[in-house]
């Protein structure tokens, strides 16, 4: 297992073992397991809290590269709405990819282990 076969397999929001297998079943439901290697995705409790950390984050990150740049140039009343925009709707969408790529970082690691 190579981080970036890791990487892509989460962006394309496939299982982070075997590739083929697909992690949501709905917009916002996780399949239970792989329907493939049969790798289950259901952890423990507060498992995917740092997949809100990478939401969280990679969202701060947008913000602030599009807004400190624009805020001398834009009056705030207009960049105000778009900046709030981008911030209710970008989570929503990248919320599959943020657990896909939490999912798939944390086997990886967890692979790299001594065992």
């Amino acid at each position: 297992m190579t981080f970036w076969r890791t990487l892509g397999r989460g962006l394309r929001l496939r299982c982070p073992i075997c590739g083929e297998g697909r992690l949501f079943k709905g917009l916002f439901s996780m399949a239970p397991a792989c329907p493939s290697c049969g790798l289950d995705f259901r952890r423990e409790p507060g498992y995917y809290v740092g997949a809100m950390y990478i939401n969280y984050g990679l969202t701060a990150a947008v913000e602030l590269a599009v807004g400190i740049p624009l805020a001398d140039r834009v009056p705030m009343s207009t960049l105000t709405w778009p900046l709030a925009a981008f911030a209710l709707l970008f989570p929503l969408w990248f919320f599959r990819y943020s657990r896909s790529l939490w999912l798939g970082l944390d086997l990886y690691i967890t692979s790299l282990a001594p065992k």
